[in-house]
């Protein structure tokens, strides 16, 4: 019996080293937004192909990504199972444990925006109530793999030109790729220094993907 319990354990313990990297922690992000190429990955990440797919595919060995062919396309997805929860959990513990996580939150995230974000349930209601503008500030590609309904895509980058696009008569909430992206805390800061009234969603796609809430995409 306790020679079994040992072997759950070591299984623990091996997902924990494959959860063990930063870089590998970066490709779920990236990954949780859609199915992308190793290439669009390595890209997205500052990795070279090759060290890119040594990640991916410790990640597809513990089921964390899915992987297949296309053409000559190799495409990674988000494996089965409460992924995003476990990713969420182990932020709160850290944010909680960790004085450097605390330290590095507060000296870049929250200086961007120290405004409370707005949680799930309350843009929920929001939208329900046609009260907001949902702006989706990751890229067109990530977009159109899938977004909240009724979002309004403008990258990061195309802010500025695009300013005309947004209403100043009532509440903007960006979005991104998650708790951590920095899209959003940057939109965030640089609308409301242009007099826009605009909040943080806490969270993001991939975390509205897991709790079973819809989405749209461009097909």
């Amino acid at each position: 019996m306790a020679g079994a319990k040992i072997q759950i354990f070591e299984q623990f313990a091996e997902l924990a080293r494959t959860l063990g990297h930063a870089h590998r922690l970066e490709l779920i992000e990236h990954v949780s937004q859609g199915e992308r190429s190793v290439e669009r990955l390595a890209q997205l990440t500052g990795l070279t192909v090759n060290n890119a797919s040594q990640h991916l595919q410790q990640l597809r060995r513990a089921g964390i990504v899915t992987s297949r062919r296309d053409g000559k396309r190799v495409l990674y997805g988000l494996g089965d199972g409460p992924i995003m929860s476990l990713l969420s959990a182990l932020r709160c513990y850290a944010e909680r444990k960790s004085a450097e996580v605390r330290e590095i939150v507060a000296d870049y995230f929250e200086q961007l925006d120290k405004l409370e974000p707005v949680t799930r349930e309350e843009l929920i209601n929001r939208l329900a109530e046609s009260s907001v503008t949902l702006l989706d500030v990751r890229p067109g590609d990530e977009f159109a793999l899938g977004h909240l309904p009724g979002a309004l895509n403008l990258p990061l980058d195309e802010l500025e030109r695009r300013l005309a696009e947004l209403p100043k008569d009532r509440e903007i909430v960006a979005y991104c790729r998650g708790p951590y992206c920095v899209l959003s805390f940057e939109a965030v800061a640089a609308l409301r220094a242009k007099g826009f009234k605009i909040r943080r969603l806490e969270d993001g796609f991939p975390e509205w993907v897991a709790a079973g809430l819809k989405v749209e995409s461009a097909a």
